[in-house]
């Protein structure tokens, strides 16, 4: 996609000759787009041009929308409008599309999921679609903005979760996913809103990277993410009274006192159907929970390579594997003799899984 300014051609071309100009100014009449004829001017959104004739530039609307200093949601006719001029979608598909998202139940779905959904051919590579991780690309390259597919596996959640709140995430459809001393670099799927920047770099004091991602990954993720961050923290809450083992006597009274971590608390329980979920979601063959002294690692391997996923606090990660325990009917008392167990659950897919404990 080019981004620049509009070029006059009307010197180049007969005042009836149809150029793209024209594809564009006829698309305009379909959907919503609040277009409008005067006696010789024709309106497409943020762009005019001075005659029917004239011929909007690659990403024009899109351009216009990345200079503009007001906050613009991502619109269906601004999107339709640079994937036809640019090649990548037909005439006829365009108006098929703004025909069905007049539905109730495609209206609420963002405009890059809901022309996935579609599964319209891509014009530009033959046999294969216009995919959503496609589309997101194009928007990141159409708005400026750097393109990012997020891996859970490389962001640290527990670093990234305080940043904000779960409410303010959703309200405007962003997730934090990295941060350094210097910086937080900010995943969202409208790059034309730019409203929130302001007050999140008042509060965490740190300049805001912006990257385009799926906005799938980022409704996804961010539920994910602090829904765990939710159940970690109450779960830590909950067993707050054992936070403090400082040495090994401490952790020998353990077994004796009324202190054991609640394996049936449903912070744990959460934890636990989040940790089964993920490593599906992952491909993981193998999860691997190691309790230290002072904080657990939970780390899957997929491939063949160990991935961390996440680090708990020790009291928390000693409830998980009393839970695991407990789900493979195994002693939960039993803290020496090498035990193990079989646990039969299902996938995201509703596919039934057995999984070996040990």
């Amino acid at each position: 996609m080019l981004r620049g300014s509009r070029t006059d051609r009307r010197a180049e071309q007969p005042t009836n000759a149809r150029g793209p100009g024209d594809r564009l100014n006829q698309f305009s009449r379909f959907g919503n787009s609040r277009s409008h004829r005067t006696s010789n001017a024709v309106t497409l959104g943020v762009y005019s041009c001075s005659s029917p004739n004239d011929e909007l530039p690659q990403g024009a609307h899109m351009a216009a929308l990345a200079t503009s200093s007001q906050d613009r949601w991502l619109d269906l006719n601004d999107v339709l409008r640079d994937l036809v001029a640019e090649g990548y979608l037909g005439q006829d598909d365009a108006e098929t599309a703004l025909t069905q998202r007049r539905s109730a139940v495609n209206i609420q779905l963002h405009p890059l999921e809901f022309l996935a959904s579609l599964q319209f051919d891509d014009l530009k590579r033959p046999g294969k679609k216009l995919d959503l991780e496609t589309l997101t690309a194009w928007l990141a390259k159409a708005c400026g903005q750097p393109y990012m597919r997020i891996d859970p596996l490389k962001i640290n959640v527990a670093a990234v979760t305080p940043l904000m709140s779960y409410a303010f995430a959703q309200r405007h459809k962003i997730l934090a996913v990295a941060v350094d001393r210097e910086s937080v670099t900010i995943a969202s799927a409208q790059p034309y809103v730019r409203s929130w920047e302001g007050d999140l770099a008042h509060v965490l004091k740190l300049q805001i990277k912006r990257v385009v991602a799926n906005p799938t990954d980022i409704q996804r993720m961010a539920m994910e993410f602090f829904r765990l961050a939710k159940s970690v923290s109450g779960a830590s809450a909950s067993e707050q009274k054992m936070s403090n083992m400082g040495n090994f006597e401490q952790l020998l009274k353990l077994g004796a006192s009324d202190q054991e971590p609640d394996a049936n608390d449903a912070h744990i329980v959460n934890i636990v159907d989040w940790l089964f979920q993920y490593a599906f979601q992952q491909r993981a063959s193998d999860i691997h929970i190691e309790p230290r002294r002072e904080q657990g690692t939970v780390r899957f391997r997929i491939d063949g390579v160990l991935h961390n996923v996440y680090q708990f606090p020790a009291q928390v990660i000693m409830a998980i594997v009393s839970r695991l325990k407990s789900l493979g009917r195994m002693n939960v008392a039993e803290k020496r003799k090498p035990q193990d167990g079989r646990v039969k659950t299902t996938t995201p897919e509703n596919r039934e899984v057995e999984l070996r404990l040990s």
